[in-house]
């Protein structure tokens, strides 16, 4: 048994003596371990310092911080995006404006070939043609009473020279010379020419004329296959026939411009209806003799929302020469179409538009007087003719209206040579014998 408990005791201690030799190696290499670690640790901040130092050197070196070069760094990347971004984006403008200038000349050349108008120039006289020069003498009348008949009831200027087997009607109103034209065709036919006679034919042409007026209007709205226009608009159609513009026609210019607005249109998908329509009605603002003071296009524009068109083809009317907006699609064609139209060599004369300016202008200020019935400006302006109401005005009275109306005109207004005012008082007695 006592040998038994030695060994047992001398296993235990050889088992201590080598846990106390591990525990000493592993205090051993604790310590190596935690010097290590102490090493490292200064190893990491001489690192640092010496970055620091190096940092210190560069920021020396180049003058700024580290932050003010990585800020400027920054500054520098995006100024060079930005750079390149602009450059892209003004090759994809640049690349956009020429293929949509190629795609709007195009739709222009195809509208122009696809519309074909004449052109021709108005102009302020018209030729009545006889079949010899005896009616010359019956027209002029027993010591001229005819003629001025005639002159004073449609307010052209009738010219009777050696012209053979012609008189010229001179005068800047189309309708005037149309009416003074027909009068005189039924005159001569008839036979029947003196002064009663000359105002009855005259006031029957007037009326033929404006129901004339009324049939142009409508045939003009279904050769275009344009529906549904008020009977007031369809009139102001028909008045264009015998209206102008620069010289050149005021309804073949509408129709042009109705028939390219159309066709431009179509190529580029919007409402066709719409664009010929307003095409058609963009220089109604024209035709009525009132409201002088407005643009043209503003009192279209009127005009189109007075009798309920629709509102893209208002703001067309009133935008074709900018003076409102464009808020609808078409109101670009038709102020393009209206441009082609009048640009066309040959389809405009400025001196025209100019001439009967003026002559309505010298109208307007005699009519401007209380009395005044009729006003007429003939031989190219150089006379006007001023007819009042003999109930209102006398002799006396007339004689100062001619001064008055002539002082006026040397002051408001600007004119080449000189000016005849002619006041023109006429008095009847009527008696029925029974």
């Amino acid at each position: 048994k006592e040998n038994t408990l030695r060994q047992k005791e001398q296993s235990v201690n050889q088992k201590l003596e080598n846990l106390n030799r591990e525990k000493q190696e592993l205090d051993a290499t604790r310590k190596q371990l935690e010097k290590l670690v102490e090493v490292n640790e200064s190893k990491s901040e001489e690192v640092e310092q010496i970055k620091l130092q190096h940092i210190k050197q560069l920021e020396g070196i180049a003058g700024v911080t580290a932050e003010e070069a990585k800020n400027q760094l920054v500054d520098s990347l995006r100024e060079e995006a930005r750079s390149q971004a602009i450059s892209q984006i003004k090759d994809i403008v640049d690349e956009a404006k020429l293929t949509a200038t190629k795609e709007a000349k195009k739709v222009v050349i195809q509208t122009i070939q696809r519309t074909a108008t004449e052109s021709a120039i108005e102009n302020t006289v018209s030729i009545f043609n006889i079949e010899n020069d005896e009616i010359k003498g019956r027209i002029i009348g027993r010591e001229g009473r005819n003629i001025r008949a005639l002159e004073a009831a449609t307010g052209v200027e009738i010219i009777v020279d050696d012209t053979p087997e012609a008189i010229i009607l001179s005068g800047f109103d189309p309708v005037r010379r149309e009416i003074a034209r027909l009068a005189l065709h039924r005159l001569v036919t008839d036979g029947r020419i003196h002064p009663a006679r000359i105002e009855e034919v005259v006031a029957k042409t007037r009326t033929q004329i404006e129901d004339e007026i009324v049939e142009i209007g409508e045939r003009t709205a279904i050769d275009l296959g344009i529906h549904g226009l008020h009977p007031e608009l369809i009139r102001m159609v028909g008045r264009m026939r015998y209206r102008s513009s620069y010289g050149q026609n005021l309804l073949q210019h509408s129709r042009e411009v109705a028939n390219f607005a159309a066709t431009m249109a179509a190529e580029l998908g919007l409402n066709v209806k719409h664009a010929k329509r307003a095409g058609l009605l963009h220089d109604i603002g024209k035709v009525p003799d009132d409201n002088p003071e407005l643009p043209h296009a503003i009192l279209g524009m009127q005009l189109a929302e007075k009798y309920k068109e629709h509102p893209d083809v208002c703001n067309a009317i009133g935008a074709h020469h900018d003076e409102v907006e464009m808020t609808a699609m078409i109101s670009p064609i038709v102020q393009a179409c209206d441009a082609i139209s009048g640009a066309r060599p040959g389809a405009r004369r400025e001196v025209v538009e100019s001439y009967i300016k003026r002559l309505k202008e010298l109208e307007d200020l005699a009519l401007s007087y209380p009395g005044v019935e009729k006003t007429f400006a003939i031989q190219a302006g150089r006379e006007l003719r001023v007819i009042v109401e003999s109930e209102k005005i006398s002799d006396a009275q007339a004689e100062i209206l001619a001064a008055d109306i002539s002082n006026r005109i040397q002051t408001e207004m600007t004119y080449p040579g000189q000016i005849k005012v002619t006041v023109i008082r006429e008095i009847r007695s009527v008696a029925y014998a029974k």
